[in-house]
């Protein structure tokens, strides 16, 4: 039996999320080293991760405008490209504010290249299991503090911090170039069907296979996305961010409370794939609001927590559920939006998830400054979670509902 290739575009777009994500990510493995080999503070070598969040948010709005008119190959290649070398010569950085401006700017506007090109991509070559797809993608992202994370680690421990951080941009060159011409647009074929796909009889398709870039951007449907997206980020990026601090204040020992992050990251692969069948089965907007209202609750259980195995509990939990909900929103949007625009949609979306993944972990240090611990920060996140749910409920019905609707008996 010959082999879809679209299976291939999700194991290479899977593949490019963990190395991608994981390089960015391993910052948190490099960030007491490099404090304690350069006498830069934590906050100055932290607020590198701040800027590549606000950064990648932006560029992936560009890198997606240019995925939709030349198609994710040069995309992702550049970006593979840009996120090896960034990551060099952040390894080569004199002073913390040439660090902060190479691995920020440059690393993080990267690595928006590889993010959205591959769900975009991936997007377009399913009609059946397209929530499975995205999900699956966003697993092998989810891999990567189980993988790189702790070859970051390893080569802390036998070499100083800048032969490591340049040893991981070799390791990127190596893994994403060759893998980036894997990704490749989906057939005519699919293109067809989409243009067909509002004639009557058919339930299938985007909502106007003529609507244009500007026009998607001012829809009421884009801005229901990227509103719950943004609510959605900053509910989780809060508590994902200080639990650990959270458990230590807590009285638990500095291992056992980065265990509890561990936790929340594996239990978020198996969300990523429940999440996915369950939205392939029972719709994707469904599955999304029911899993906003489950991460509110989540977020909020934090408050009661204070013994290990409560944190582990939770963290199962909200990890299983955030993990899962996120790759939704590739899903949602597909469905509202033609394919030859998704590239610029779903990256202006992520401006707005950038956003709000930047303002939880900022919130979260002012309020323990402020109060003297992080009770109200999962109060405001659980708050957030419900507010995230409100807005989603606001989405209009799928444009093939509509056509259903319309149909005769």
């Amino acid at each position: 039996m010959k082999l879809f290739y679209g299976w291939v575009v999700v194991a290479a777009g899977g593949l490019l999320g963990c190395v991608a994500i994981g390089a960015v990510f391993s910052l948190a493995v490099f960030l007491q080293p490099m404090a304690d080999a350069t006498g830069w503070s934590r906050t100055g070598v932290s607020s590198a991760m701040t800027i590549v969040f606000l950064v990648m948010g932006v560029a992936s709005f560009g890198w997606g405008a240019l995925t939709d008119r030349f198609g994710p190959l040069p995309v992702v290649l550049s970006g593979g490209v840009l996120l090896g070398l960034g990551l060099a010569l952040a390894s080569r950085a004199s002073s913390l504010l040439e660090f902060q401006l190479i691995y920020g700017l440059l690393v993080g506007g990267a690595t928006g290249a590889v993010f959205i090109p591959t769900m975009t991509t991936v997007t377009g070559w399913f009609e059946k299991h397209r929530s499975l797809a995205v999900s699956l993608v966003s697993a092998g992202m989810g891999m990567a503090p189980m993988t790189v994370s702790p070859f970051a680690s390893w080569l802390i421990t036998n070499y100083d911090w800048r032969t490591a951080q340049l040893v991981i941009a070799i390791m990127a060159w190596v893994v994403l170039v060759p893998t980036a011409f894997l990704v490749r647009r989906a057939p005519e074929a699919v293109d067809e069907r989409e243009r067909v796909a509002a004639a009557p009889g058919m339930t299938m398709g985007a909502a106007d296979p003529g609507l244009t870039a500007g026009q998607a951007l001012r829809s009421p449907q884009f801005w229901v996305l990227s509103l719950t997206y943004f609510a959605c980020c900053a509910t989780h990026s809060g508590p994902i961010f200080h639990t650990v601090s959270y458990a230590i204040a807590c009285g638990l020992p500095v291992m056992a409370a980065v265990t509890i992050y561990s936790v929340e990251g594996l239990a978020g692969l198996g969300g990523r794939i429940v999440f996915g069948l369950a939205g392939d089965r029972f719709g994707a907007k469904r599955v999304l609001v029911i899993g906003l209202f489950a991460q509110a609750l989540g977020a909020g259980a934090y408050f009661f927590v204070r013994q290990l195995g409560e944190f582990y509990a939770v963290a199962a939990v909200f990890g299983l559920i955030y993990g899962g909900i996120m790759p939704l929103y590739a899903v949602i949007a597909r469905e509202y939006f033609p394919m030859r625009i998704m590239g610029t949609v779903l990256g202006a979306s992520t401006v707005f998830s950038a956003g709000g993944m930047a303002l939880g972990p900022v919130v979260g240090g002012w309020i323990y400054d402020t109060t003297g611990g992080y009770g109200w920060l999962y109060i405001a996140s659980a708050g957030m979670g419900l507010g995230a749910m409100f807005i989603a409920l606001l989405f209009p019905p799928f444009p093939s509902q509509q056509r259903a609707a319309t149909q005769p008996a």
